[in-house]
């Protein structure tokens, strides 16, 4: 299982933010990066505009979690920032998974999977 090694630096989401490409949805916009590590790192920002500290903090717990479970999915090497829109308020697990989902199949971020 790999270790979640996070964006915490401003400066690293203002490069990311500046530079890399972006795709959104309804729940969820997603920048991706290349970085010059094996290893991929996730940012989850999630403005007050989308409602207080407990629906703020459950949206990124989710987040977070919908990316652990699919990491294993996602190429390596990448710096990802996931920016939760207002329309993430009150949505469960399944919306947020299938949002992201589909935000990495947008950025051609996943692994091929080869059926024998």
């Amino acid at each position: 299982m790999k270790k979640l090694e996070s964006l915490k630096d401003n400066k690293d989401f203002k490069e990311i933010y500046s530079t890399a490409k972006s795709y959104a949805n309804k729940y969820l916009v997603m920048y991706v990066k290349r970085n010059k590590f094996s290893y991929n790192r996730i940012g989850i920002s999630v403005s007050k505009k989308v409602g207080n500290s407990v629906v703020r903090h459950r949206i990124t717990r989710l987040i977070r979690e919908s990316y652990r479970l699919s990491e294993d999915s996602i190429l390596d090497g990448l710096d990802i920032i996931v920016v939760a829109r207002v329309g993430a308020k009150g949505r469960d697990y399944c919306e947020i998974v299938s949002a992201l989902l589909h935000l990495i199949k947008l950025h051609k971020i996943g692994k091929e999977v080869v059926e024998p």
